[in-house]
């Protein structure tokens, strides 16, 4: 079993693939070449499933940051003799910068320890585990390192320092003194293929320094956002772009599979994959964020993974593979413990095969947000997305599984009426663009149905509020997307009242927002970073700017100390839970600052923050 703190990880990427590290030295999680590979370490879903440290031998007080305006982690070991710093990154290719990164990535993990006063011994432990902990490799000494060979990959450990071997692991102790620094890298190539090279101190210290490069040129160019928590959403702009992959433009949920949303649990999902659901929201994130090439490489990606579904008559999927593949079906993997014994540990989404309507609505929101007005889209985009408005008039009226995946029978969830409505909207908005005037007609009737259902079948005067489904009481924090989206006014009285609800009633004491109230898995779960920073936006959106503002700080809490955020909280102890880190707890930061800073702008309404609860 691993109980680790899943919080006490920092995050490393390639803009391909990631790997996450303990905050004393030790690499828990990587998958390479890609995100959803199988991992190679994976001591983050048992203890025996693989793990790289480097630290100091003996106790050691310890800090990490990562170097200003990178992704580079630098962690620093004081121990009593002296001081060493780590410095780790996966590497980006030779001289790529600006919106180039990962378009070259080699696939190698980089680690420099460097001495900067005293007298420091550290020691290493290296414990391959490839295919989620299977294989338990062969280690062999090679000159400069040692290779580890089993299964349908070699690895190689570029490594200046003596290695023991006991079985699948190697061990190693070294010292250094002041100024002192030795490199090292772990490279992963085919079995069958051209052997990983070996890296020599010069080639990966030129090469860590080139990668934090990279990242600075990158962040040099996403400095468009000025107002309140700059730095947090310059930052939040970075994990997004870290959770790219570079060759599609496609952003994954998480780079991790089956961290639980309770401790002991079986909410284990894997997130290593694009969802349609997140993608208006992260371009607007984008937009906010000035990576307004990232933005349309996203919605070029999302187009081309569902070209065709909708002209054969299926359903348009809700989530993709990085390289756009469909086939995301679930597997266990039983030999793995799990996270404090949460399991079954899971690779791949049965979620892929759901009915989820709200698809519709993101996709021809993420075009909307994507497309500069008046421009011509090309042919096959053009068909696909007039294909979907048609879908979404045609079907709106069918009950789904929700923008939760719901894993119970069907039912008419509100939010997923909503982005239907938004789907004809947005269309009706493109009209020329799309080169569909002759549809407008029954888009807007349509709409009109969509909307009149919504307002007389969604409203409870019980909860007072909008819920989580027709005819239903029960509050659900999607239903704070009403305002975001542009269903009715943010004065709207319902819309205030909805609001006030979600505040109410589904709010923890530490300000979290649940997603709501039970559901057909008997279990607890955390409170929901993204509603949270919905619940901000909505509040800015309703004339609370100062209400907002202590919402939004209510989250900022919940990030680690290098400034990432998990799914949810636990909401007795405030521990990260859910996969990590998640992009959309950092999507909904960007968009809630952004939301804040507008409101706070306008001109305050005359007593409306005495209206409101504090």
């Amino acid at each position: 079993m691993s109980a680790r703190p899943i919080g006490d990880h920092a995050l490393l990427s390639d803009c391909r693939s990631a790997a996450l590290v303990t905050s004393d030295g030790s690499v828990d999680w990587l998958c390479l070449p890609r995100f959803d590979s199988p991992a190679i370490f994976a001591r983050l879903l048992d203890d025996d499933a693989g793990h790289w440290s480097i630290r100091p031998a003996g106790p050691a007080d310890t800090s990490r940051r990562y170097v200003e305006e990178t992704l580079v982690l630098e962690t620093t070991f004081r121990a009593c003799g002296g001081t060493a710093v780590v410095r780790d990154a996966l590497a980006l290719g030779r001289h790529e910068r600006g919106h180039a990164l990962g378009e070259a990535s080699p696939g190698i993990l980089l680690r420099q320890v460097t001495c900067t006063e005293g007298q420091v011994t550290c020691d290493i432990a290296y414990a391959p585990r490839p295919e989620f902990g299977l294989i338990h490799p062969l280690l062999s000494p090679v000159p400069g390192g040692l290779a580890a060979y089993g299964g349908a990959h070699v690895l190689l450990l570029s490594s200046p320092v003596d290695l023991t071997v006991s079985g699948s692991t190697a061990h190693g102790r070294f010292t250094l003194r002041a100024s002192d620094r030795l490199g090292f890298a772990l490279h992963v190539g085919p079995a069958w293929g051209s052997k990983p090279v070996r890296w020599r101190a010069g080639r990966i210290r030129r090469r860590l320094n080139d990668t934090a490069e990279g990242w600075r040129s990158w962040s040099r160019l996403h400095r468009r956002y000025v107002g309140p928590w700059q730095d947090e959403v310059a930052h939040s702009g970075r994990v997004l772009r870290a959770l790219t992959f570079a060759p599609t433009g496609a952003i994954v949920a998480a780079p991790t599979t089956s961290l639980p949303e309770c401790a002991g649990g079986t909410r284990n999902w894997d997130y290593r994959y694009t969802w349609v659901r997140d993608a208006s929201f992260t371009l607007q994130a984008l937009a906010t964020a000035a990576c307004e090439k990232e933005k349309d490489k996203f919605f070029g990606f999302l187009a081309r993974a569902a070209a065709t579904q909708l002209h054969r008559g299926v359903s348009l999927q809700i989530m993709y593979g990085v390289g756009g593949e469909r086939d995301l079906s679930e597997r266990l993997l039983p030999h793995l413990a799990g996270w404090r014994d949460s399991t079954p540990v899971r690779t791949g989404n049965d979620a892929w095969s759901q009915r989820q309507l709200d698809v519709y609505g993101e996709l021809l929101d993420a075009a909307h947000e994507s497309l500069p007005p008046g421009e011509l889209l090309d042919p096959p985009t053009r068909t696909f997305l007039v294909q979907a408005a048609d879908t979404a008039a045609r079907r709106w009226t069918e009950p789904d599984q929700g923008i939760w995946e719901r894993r119970g029978p069907s039912r008419h969830f509100l939010h997923s009426k909503l982005m239907c409505w938004v789907a004809l909207d947005r269309a009706i908005s493109m009209a020329t663009a799309l080169q569909a005037h002759e549809h407008v007609p029954r888009w807007r009737h349509e709409r009109e149905n969509v909307r009149q259902a919504i307002e007389e079948r969604g409203w409870s005067s019980r909860s007072g509020a909008f819920t989580q489904a027709f005819g239903s009481d029960e509050l659900d924090a999607s239903a704070l997307m009403l305002p975001i989206v542009g269903f009715l006014p943010p004065q709207d009285p319902r819309i205030r009242s909805t609001v006030l609800a979600v505040t109410t009633h589904l709010t923890d004491p530490d300000g979290l927002v649940r997603r709501y109230l039970g559901d057909e898995i008997e279990e607890a779960e955390g409170a929901f970073l993204l509603c949270t920073f919905w619940l901000a936006h909505a509040l800015a959106l309703t004339g609370h700017p100062v209400r907002a503002r202590q919402v939004f700080q209510a989250a900022l809490t919940h990030a680690n100390d290098v400034g990432l955020f998990a799914e949810e909280s636990d909401p007795a102890t405030g521990e990260a839970l859910g996969n990590y880190p998640q992009a959309f707890s950092h999507i909904g930061l960007i968009n809630a600052a952004r939301a804040i800073r507008d409101a706070e702008q306008q001109p305050p309404s005359q007593g409306a923050e005495d209206r409101f609860p504090a």
